[in-house]
């Protein structure tokens, strides 16, 4: 059995035990959230439409990814910049799909 869910603007098809990095949401480590379900695959066929199924998922951790560079430069001007930027995420690991 499998599950579609959406957090953070973005779906993610999870299976029970699988783990997902989400956007950051505002729990600590070692909650349980509970996801917006949109669609559940069975062995029956595919039942679509939002709470069809609770999904939830226990925290493991909630941190930043690694360091992205972006640097910018007008040539022939003298003008360069370098900014960076870490993503912060939330660890999740899924522990049930109940229908």
């Amino acid at each position: 059995m499998y599950a579609i869910i959406e957090t953070g603007g973005k779906q993610y098809k999870v299976s029970e035990g699988d783990v997902i990095y989400a956007e950051l949401l505002k729990v600590n480590a070692d909650d349980t959230v509970d996801l917006k379900t949109i669609a559940v695959g069975t062995d029956d066929g595919i039942k679509l439409g939002e709470g069809v199924a609770k999904v939830t998922g226990k925290v493991l951790k909630c941190g930043k990814g690694k360091k992205i560079r972006v640097f910018t430069y007008k040539p022939k001007k003298g003008s360069a910049r370098c900014k960076g930027h870490r993503q912060p995420y939330t660890k999740i690991e899924i522990t049930s799909i109940a229908l």
